[in-house]
């Protein structure tokens, strides 16, 4: 069983001063039976010359994540965000998955209704889903289990979309998506999120860490996302069609919700110009005792998401509609 170090770091930096700044972070590690939360803490810091403790708030939301909530006050040109803790997953324990598909199929039909399950049985809608009605037709054998056929479909994800960084971002569409059959984890989670609940398998995203154990694992250096899919007399299982595997003891969980707009690590809104340019940084190391057969992971790299120009935000609007008023009855 490894335990793992985490450290998380997100900074802006603003082509210019900004103010009042109101932020919401999601970076808390859920504890239980599957990890460990040793240690954990987050600390904020600003260029603003007032210095004072960041407060940072925190609630639990209607999924069961740790929220926190913090806001900066005072003009500044570089926010940081980081995150460290200390933390050690716990091996699953995997399905038996002993009855019948005919009955596991009619423990989910019978759930449709649910309110526990309703918010991940909605049924996205694009103008290419009769397109991937048919594939799923293709693909799902009703006469298999459900836990078979999510891993036939987390499958398909990961043989026919090209794992490629800068040709998507966090708004990216299913419909772009599909066409592109490419993008990075979110896009791949986002499609499976899809296809399962198209089959009728409840299924949520989640937001975490992955810690690779071995060479060429996907999702390194950032926040990961995947899948948890419910299956029949068992519970929720993590499936990540990124790397094609079953979450085990590698994956860290930060949050679930219904899509990454209930999980997002970082987001918030401030009064200011909207050029910006945002840099994050995960670098996960390995606590494992013995080093010889697990060595301690290397530095993930930070990478850097350019922001081009943004248009003129709706309070510089405000204010700029309010000086031209001014100087009308001026004139006047």
């Amino acid at each position: 069983m490894s335990a793992y170090t985490i450290k998380h770091v997100t900074r802006y930096t603003y082509a210019a001063e900004v103010i009042d700044g109101a932020n919401q972070i999601m970076l808390y590690p859920l504890a239980d039976d599957r990890l460990e939360v040793e240690r954990h803490e987050v600390c904020v810091s600003h260029d603003s010359g007032v210095r004072p403790d960041t407060v940072i708030d925190t609630y639990t939301d209607a999924f069961g994540n740790t929220v926190g909530t913090f806001t900066v006050l005072p003009p500044h040109t570089v926010l940081v965000i980081e995150s460290n803790a200390a933390v050690t997953p716990r091996p699953i324990l995997f399905p038996m998955d002993e009855q019948p598909a005919e009955e596991q199929w009619r423990d989910l039909r019978s759930r449709q209704q649910d309110a526990a399950f309703i918010d991940f049985l909605v049924q996205e809608d694009f103008p290419s889903l009769p397109d991937l009605k048919t594939t799923l037709n293709q693909l799902v054998d009703y006469a298999e289990k459900p836990l078979k056929n999510a891993l036939v479909l987390s499958e398909y994800v990961f043989d026919h979309f090209d794992y490629r960084q800068g040709v998507t971002n966090v708004e990216t569409p299913a419909e772009e998506i599909w066409r592109l059959k490419a993008g990075v984890c979110q896009d791949f989670a986002h499609m499976l999120l899809a296809m399962l609940r198209l089959v009728g398998v409840p299924a949520r995203y989640v937001s975490g860490y992955v810690c690779p154990k071995d060479e060429g694992v996907r999702g390194t250096g950032a926040t990961h996302a995947w899948v948890e899919a419910y299956i029949p007399f068992y519970g929720w299982l993590g499936v990540d069609p990124t790397n094609n595997c079953i979450v085990n003891d590698g994956h860290v969980r930060l949050a679930i919700g219904r899509n990454f707009q209930d999980c997002t690590p970082v987001k918030g809104t401030y009064k200011g110009i909207g050029t910006h340019r945002l840099t994050v940084s995960v670098n996960i190391e390995s606590n494992q005792a013995d080093h010889a057969e697990q060595p301690t992971l290397a530095p993930a790299p930070a990478y850097e998401v350019p922001d081009p120009e943004q248009p003129v935000n709706s309070y510089q609007r405000y204010m700029e509609l309010l000086l031209r008023q001014q100087q009308e009855q001026q004139q006047q």
